[in-house]
This record gives structure tokens, sequence and C-alpha cells, in this order.
């Protein structure tokens, strides 16, 4: 039987800090991913201006139809955010809303990743359940478990913020491969 081929999968971070956990776990993604995911880094939500209707008459921006055309041609999409405020960034937010008016919609159908690492003991759990609910709106397909709710950050990245807390590492490679079957299983 022929080996299965390698999966296109985009990530996502929605911090536009450098010294940002999530994207440290984004960085993180290629090496704990199965041998069946290439996992690559898309930049861009902090490129795009505050969505507004009067500058989409116009037409849309050149990074909103970039990411657009990266997303679509992408086999899924991980999302690794912090919480703010209790709820989805506003940056990522702004991003999906140009996105997610774009004529082709690049999130539908998509399957979808939600990741998230913060300072408190929670881990950003309360923002994946505000980005499932737009997840649900522009029609992606989210996969469910294992959730990743990386808490207490800063005592699992080291110095130069590599994750160094091998049961968070254990957990994200057992949900990188649950997402690979469901991916190959949501494509059929």
């Amino acid at each position: 039987m022929a080996e299965p081929h390698a999966l296109r999968v985009l990530s996502i971070c929605g911090s536009l800090r450098k010294g940002s956990f999530n994207a440290a776990l984004q960085r993180t993604l290629p090496e704990l991913a199965p041998p069946g995911l290439a996992i690559e880094s898309l930049s861009g939500v902090g490129d795009m201006p505050l969505y507004n209707g009067d500058v989409q008459d116009q037409g849309f921006p050149k990074p909103v139809t970039e990411m657009g055309d990266a997303i679509r041609k992408a086999d899924a999409l991980i999302f690794c955010t912090p919480e703010y405020n209790y709820s989805v960034p506003g940056v990522l937010k702004n991003a999906i809303d140009w996105l997610s008016r774009l004529k082709e919609q690049p999130f539908a159908g998509k399957p979808v990743l939600l990741q998230s690492a913060s300072g408190g003991v929670l881990g950003g759990a309360r923002m994946q359940y505000h980005l499932r609910q737009v997840m649900v709106f522009v029609d992606a397909q989210v996969f469910n478990r294992p959730e990743v709710f990386v808490g207490s950050a800063q005592n699992k990245f080291d110095k130069d913020l590599k994750l160094t807390d091998q049961p968070t590492r254990d957990v994200i490679k057992k949900q990188l491969e649950g997402f690979e079957k469901f991916i190959r299983r949501v494509a059929k």
C-alpha cells in the first residue's frame, strides 16, 4: 500500500509580539508533526488594515487576497493564538473578518486546529471557545480532541522560547497525529 501524500498545513499566529509564547508554539509544530503533515508558518495577520466595508468596496487589500489564496491552497490550518480579554486577539479577528468576505471564502470546509498558550493557568481556553464559534460561522471543520491549552507557558518554554516541557510536547504530538487523521477523513 502506498504511503499517503504529505498534507500541506499552514499555521497562523494570533500574536504580533516578538517574545510570544504562541509564536514559539507555532515554531515547534513542524518538529512534533507526524511524517504525513508538512507544517509551515503563514504570516501577515498584522499587515491588514482594520476591516472597513468602504475599503472593501474599493477592492480587497493585497495582504487579504494573498492570505486567502494561501489558505485555499492548503489542506488545513492551525491557529496558535493567545487569549486577550477572554477572547480572540483583535488582530486575528480582523484578519478573519477580512478573509471571510472574499468571494471564495477560504475557511469553508477547511480542517482547522486550535492551540493556545498563556501565562495563566487556563492556557487560553476561553479564547479557543470564542474562536470555535467564529469558525462555525465561516463553515470551517474544527478538530475537537485532544485540545491543547498551554497554561503557565513561562514554565514550559526556556529563555530561548524553546518548548521544553515534555508532557506538553507529548500532547501536541498526539493532537497533530489525530489532526492528520481528521484532515484525511474530512477531505474525502
